[in-house]
């Protein structure tokens, strides 16, 4: 790396007079105090050296968070909301999935989507495939945001995680056009449904050899003047652009050529790209010209709360480091939606934590843990019992029995409605 000499007043002088003539305001020499100057040129040091040229970004015109909510419309409150509360959609089970668990499971969520959003300060309600579009439209005005997760589900499938898909990105498209910013998160087969929903439906994608594979990012020149990375911090930006921490798991993907061919390109903009086992590039990152919709074909939240070994993820503190600005960055969009529940007695209906994590990993499954959900799966109507502490410890081991009891013969039923032996499911 060159090393230069530089001038520490010469330097100040010289930002002083670009700083009024950008300013127009140069009627008067500005004067910095020595620790401004010692700032300043600390400031342009990490830039002229310590950035690569490739990532230097000269006079960016950056498009904030707020220029964005502006041009949608506003919440008649400037306030952030600090509880916020983001959809995550379930999709129906995959082969592999489906092939381990033979009780009658129709969807699920893995759960470090869950993690990844709660570690970043937002709750998180399932969003529930095979229902009707006022389902949909009714429960979107409630949250802050929603979240495609990736995973291995065909978009063709009728009233499955595409389908859901459609009516979710339509509501958020209605919404912010309303004045509602309401943002939505793409990841792996999550960007996939994004650029496939924009594209009508159209299958655009291409076949890609990207699994087991750690990348860095290789960003565009404009990349700086996005949202999404418009306030990245410095560092983060060089362990993506340097370090091999993107965990990617995909056999389709997005490539420039059809991305212009299908005119994704006139209301999404691409931000970086990467190659395949094979060579070919695709794209990585990208996000709408003008709504809060965001996709990233890598998986951070794998890097955070998936250990499934030979999978070739980053767990090392710079990996860490850069997924969690990710989660950061989406939460931190939802906490500029104002919306909510009717009350926290709702909001407690709806939440995840009323459903059980499976400990998947323990067959072999891709991801650690579940939530597994059978086909008639819904909120709660109402909300357990809260007995004073002296009858709770009474009725405690009575409750726990009564629940296994229930959700045991809940499950046995299932699989008798599946069966044509009639005298197995007598008495049940």
């Amino acid at each position: 790396m060159v090393q230069q000499r530089i001038n520490c007043h010469s330097l100040a002088v010289s930002i002083s007079w670009t700083v009024c003539l950008r300013a127009h305001a140069c009627s008067s020499v500005i004067i910095m105090a020595p620790s401004t100057v010692l700032f300043t040129v600390s400031l342009v040091l990490v830039t002229i050296v310590g950035t690569p040229e490739r990532l230097f970004v000269e006079s960016a015109t950056v498009i904030s968070s707020e220029d964005h909510r502006s041009r949608v419309g506003s919440s008649s409150s400037s306030q952030l909301n600090e509880e916020p509360i983001i959809g995550v959609l379930a999709q129906e089970m995959s082969y592999s999935l489906a092939e381990k668990y033979e009780e009658t499971y129709e969807s699920y969520i893995a759960a470090s989507y869950v993690k990844f959003v709660e570690g970043a300060g937002a709750r998180v309600i399932p969003i529930w495939i095979n229902k009707t579009r006022d389902y949909y439209e009714a429960l979107l005005p409630k949250l802050n945001g929603a979240l495609f997760p990736g995973g291995a589900t065909w978009f063709n499938q009728s009233n499955g995680y595409a389908e859901a898909g459609r009516h979710i990105y339509d509501v958020a498209v209605e919404l912010n056009a309303q004045g509602v910013y309401f943002p939505v998160w793409g990841t792996c087969l999550g960007f996939e449904l994004l650029t496939y929903l924009a594209a009508d439906g159209n299958e655009h994608r291409a076949h890609c050899s990207s699994n087991n594979q750690g990348l860095h990012l290789d960003f565009t020149a404009d990349f700086r003047t996005s949202r999404l990375f418009a306030k990245a911090p410095e560092d983060v930006v060089q362990i993506l652009a340097n370090e091999p921490v993107t965990a990617n798991f995909h056999q389709f993907c997005t490539t420039e050529q059809n991305f212009t061919e299908y005119g994704l390109d006139r209301e999404w903009r691409v931000m970086s790209t990467n190659k395949d086992w094979n060579g070919l590039e695709f794209i990585s990152t990208i996000e709408h010209k003008t709504l809060p919709f965001y996709g990233v074909q890598f998986h951070p939240e794998k890097n955070l709360y998936e250990w499934v070994r030979g999978k070739n993820i980053s767990h090392s503190p710079h990996a860490i480091r850069a997924a969690q600005y990710f989660a950061d960055f989406f939460v931190n969009e939802a906490r500029q939606n104002g919306q909510h529940f009717a009350s926290e007695v709702d909001i407690d209906k709806h939440v995840i934590y009323n459903f059980p994590a499976t400990f998947t990993g323990l067959k072999r499954s891709a991801f650690e843990q579940c939530y597994l959900f059978e086909a008639n799966v819904d909120y709660l109507d109402e909300l357990p019992p809260v007995y004073p502490p002296r009858v709770a410890a009474a009725k405690k081991g009575t409750v726990k029995k009564l629940a296994t009891a229930q959700h045991s013969n809940k499950r046995r039923k299932n699989r008798c409605n599946k069966s044509d032996n009639s005298n197995r499911c007598s008495g049940i």
